[in-house]
């Protein structure tokens, strides 16, 4: 099949399997091996253009970003955002997620627009999607970047951060298993995750745009995120 030659040029497909984002991606409990949305959704482009997959697994997204220069990846999933798409061509988004601030109970800060306040510093993964968002966007605050989230969460005890950003729900669990810390109300940006292709083999983008809407319009993405405990994630609605 000509498609699956340009998707996959050595005869497999490479997918890029970004751990950072729990919703997307996980480490399965018994075997360690990545499971979640954007796993099934590599296998099944897999099955269908009947060639095997290889799952490629970053930490973040910003080191899956990086290693498009190696052509270490043929797909990747990651959320739609302009820097990227400098290199990358992107589907419509097939989950959305939000992103939103984690705060120490005491904070004065309250509301989203607090946050950009001189003198304000906010943890984020460096090269995530709202790392990009908040660079542009924020006029006073200052961006702490580290390499994990985890890390995001830890700068904010020891050095006394005001915020960390990351998105909804891994921040809400963190919450809630953290007493002294809340989230603020409300949310910093959409977060649109879809599927990527790098642009020298952006002939094949037509190709994964109506397999993601297809993906979405069966129930597949629902299915896949209930059954690796994301259910409560939004699957994006059919693109127009």
């Amino acid at each position: 099949m000509q498609i699956a030659e340009t998707i996959a040029p050595s005869g497999h497909v490479r997918a890029a399997i970004n751990l950072g984002n729990p919703v997307l991606a996980q480490k399965d409990p018994r075997t360690g091996r990545p499971r979640g949305v954007s796993v099934d959704l590599a296998r099944e482009l897999g099955r269908r253009l009947d060639v095997p997959v290889e799952l490629v697994p970053f930490d973040t997204a910003g080191r899956v970003f990086e290693a498009l220069q190696r052509d270490a990846w043929d797909v990747a999933f990651l959320a739609i955002e302009p820097v990227r798409a400098t290199e990358i061509t992107f589907t419509a988004p097939y989950v959305i997620l939000e992103g939103v601030y984690l705060v120490p109970e005491a904070s004065p800060l309250r509301t989203i627009d607090d946050v950009d306040r001189a003198g304000a510093r906010v943890a984020v993964v460096r090269g995530s999607a709202y790392d990009l968002y908040l660079t542009r966007s924020l006029t006073h605050a200052q961006l702490v970047r580290v390499a994990t989230a985890a890390e995001a969460t830890d700068v904010l005890v020891r050095d006394g951060l005001d915020a960390v950003a990351g998105v909804k729900q891994p921040i809400v669990a963190f919450g809630g298993a953290h007493p002294g810390f809340r989230v603020i109300p409300g949310r910093f940006m959409f977060i649109e995750q879809a599927v990527g292709i790098p642009k020298a083999r952006d002939s094949a983008a037509s190709y994964l745009r109506a397999f993601v809407e297809e993906m979405k319009a069966s129930g597949f993405i629902a299915r896949a995120l209930a059954a690796s405990g994301q259910a409560d994630a939004t699957v994006a609605p059919a693109s127009k």
